[in-house]
């Protein structure tokens, strides 16, 4: 286990990865883990929010072979 210290830049508090850890993305999300923890997860994007997504999928033929269902009054 290697271990790293934190160090000021301006504003900035900056946490270095050591060159042993290999980096396979451009961007991470950052949070507060448990018990002070620092996590860093890679980011990537929601498809039920990307607009790209959707619209590729917007004829899929899942949503065509989808059944429509309704209530009619007096069922329940």
């Amino acid at each position: 286990m290697t271990t790293v210290k934190l160090k000021e830049i301006g504003n900035t508090t900056v946490l270095t990865i050591p060159k042993t850890i290999k980096t396979r993305f451009d961007s991470y999300e950052v949070f507060s883990g448990r018990d002070g923890a620092i996590v860093f997860l890679p980011e990537k994007t929601n498809p039920f929010t990307n607009e790209k997504f959707i619209t590729s999928h917007s004829d899929s033929p899942i949503e065509k072979t989808t059944t429509k269902t309704e209530l009619i009054d007096g069922d329940f």
